[in-house]
């Protein structure tokens, strides 16, 4: 491309060379600050060039990887990924026995002609597969072809502001594109451009579209002081120069408003698809090894059985500003006790903490007096366990280590599946709502309930709560109940 367009990258480097001049003389000279330059007489240099002050290059940044639906019994598998911009092919290293990898950041980097607007982009997941011979073969598993605007700095495509899996989240599940060779997947990724001012706004939206200087750097600015700063409401196609009600607005209806959304956008918060944040703390171990913690697989395996289905599942355990607070070990707790731990670790005495709508609160016990499980949230009072101002719910963890050794179940999955039933509390599945959760008759085998909601197949349902990690989605025939369109994101709200 440089041999090719040699004669257009020195017009480049003549611009870059004026424009520098100006600035210099701008500051040094006359006084006056960058504002004055005008950016119409610099958009005239090169008439044809979408961003006069760089020689734009576009980043695929391919952020984390996770397998869905790695079992006991199944190998890991090896995989890595394949990017195209513009047609020149960049290959990852392989990945080896990682179902889980976050923050990766392979990136794959191309000069893109600065005339054309549309970069043609496509990323590519592939399996490297053992035969039954020992040898190796790759296996697609995982096509997405984007077009990309340096206008604008978009995408589009298979993946889109708005679709099903987020924006910059690929999920397999979702677009049927799976093998018998292969598993399913989610993958999350970045595309970014050169920006000479580094706002994240390309130079042709900021000139032509929102009037601001490509010159400075407008990260932070509160252009139309509706609460959101200009980068994210042009992230996400809103106008920064027209006050909109984002204290409001919820277009997923997850709960989260857009201001909520923005505050925590550095925890991959997407204001079109739904997501869910829990904090959570545990008890100190005890002076005779009483342990409390949760296994690390458990996060993943929710992880997984929310990501499936694009609700996208965030543990504070610490790394989001709240959880991972380790309060003094207690033999027993009770609910009087739970509400100085919500108030004194969560909330942390400050009754308008923001967090508190936005997080769903989980404690980690030892042993909690009334139930393994237990969710003391929601709009149902009169019901004996909901008492007012403990917005949380808790897990025993002397409960789960019993269950698991009578169960011979291993003791991640114990715990993911009773915080997934006390989660589902949170969002209005609740005892008798419907009729076939909480009902202790279902585990009954000589009891009608035990045959008649035996096609609820749902952890809310206690004959599955330990065996099943997962709602039900009403498919199941008589009895059953679709717990996953009915989930009420804002449930856990309605009592304060």
């Amino acid at each position: 491309m440089i041999n090719e367009n040699g004669g257009y990258h020195l017009r480049k480097i003549i611009t870059c060379a004026i424009i520098g001049v100006c600035i210099l003389f701008n500051s040094c000279v006359t006084g006056l600050c960058i504002d004055d330059i005008s950016v119409k007489n610099i958009s005239e240099i090169i008439a044809d060039d979408i961003d006069p002050l760089v020689d734009i290059c576009v980043t695929v940044d391919i952020i984390s990887i996770r397998l869905f639906n790695i079992t006991d019994n199944r190998v890991a598998p090896d995989f890595f990924v394949s990017v195209s911009i513009n047609s020149e092919e960049y290959t990852s290293n392989i990945w080896e026995n990682a179902p889980y990898l976050y923050d990766i950041h392979w990136t794959a980097t191309a000069n893109v002609p600065d005339e054309k607007e549309n970069v043609s982009i496509s990323i590519i997941l592939y399996q490297n597969t053992t035969c039954s011979n020992d040898s190796k073969m790759n296996t697609l598993a995982y096509p997405t072809h984007l077009i990309y605007s340096i206008k604008n700095g978009h995408w589009s495509g298979d993946d889109t502001i708005g679709d099903p899996s987020g924006y910059g989240r690929l999920n397999s599940h979702n677009t049927g594109n799976t093998s018998q060779y292969e598993n399913e997947y989610e993958l999350w990724f970045d595309i970014n451009q050169t920006d000479f001012d580094n706002d994240t706004i390309p130079y042709w939206t900021e000139v032509n579209v929102y009037g601001t200087n490509p010159l400075i750097n407008n990260t932070g600015d509160d252009l139309d002081n509706d609460s959101i700063p200009v980068e994210w409401e042009h992230k996400w196609k809103y106008n920064p120069n027209f006050w909109e009600n984002h204290m409001q607005f919820d277009s997923d209806n997850d709960s989260l408003t857009n201001v909520e959304e923005y505050q925590v956008s550095s925890w991959d918060s997407d204001p079109f698809r739904k997501d869910i944040y829990i904090e959570m703390d545990t008890m100190a171990i005890g002076p005779h090894g009483q342990n409390s913690t949760i296994p690390l697989d458990s996060k993943e395996l929710l992880r997984s059985v929310y990501n499936r289905r694009n609700i996208v599942y965030h543990l504070d355990d610490g790394c989001m500003g709240g959880g991972g607070e380790i309060y003094p070990f207690d033999i027993s707790t009770d609910r009087k006790e739970l509400l100085n731990l919500y108030t004194t670790y969560f909330l942390h005495n400050d009754s308008q903490n923001w967090r508190r709508s936005v997080f769903r609160y989980a404690t980690i016990v030892y042993q909690q007096k009334v139930a393994s499980g237990i969710a003391y949230v929601g709009e149902h009072p009169w019901l004996y366990w909901h008492v007012p101002g403990i917005n949380t719910f808790v897990i025993s963890a002397q409960s789960m280590q019993k269950t698991a050794q009578k169960r011979s179940t291993p003791l991640d999955f114990i715990y993911s599946c009773a915080i997934m039933h006390e989660t589902g509390h949170t969002f209005g599945i609740d005892f008798l709502f419907p009729i076939g959760c909480d009902n202790i008759f279902t585990t009954k085998p000589y009891h009608i309930a035990y045959w008649f909601f035996e096609n609820y197949q749902s952890c809310m349902n206690y004959r599955y709560t330990y065996s099943l990690l997962d709602y039900s989605d009403g498919s199941h025939g008589i009895g059953d109940s679709d717990d996953w369109s009915q989930l009420d994101f804002s449930f856990f709200e309605k009592n304060w």
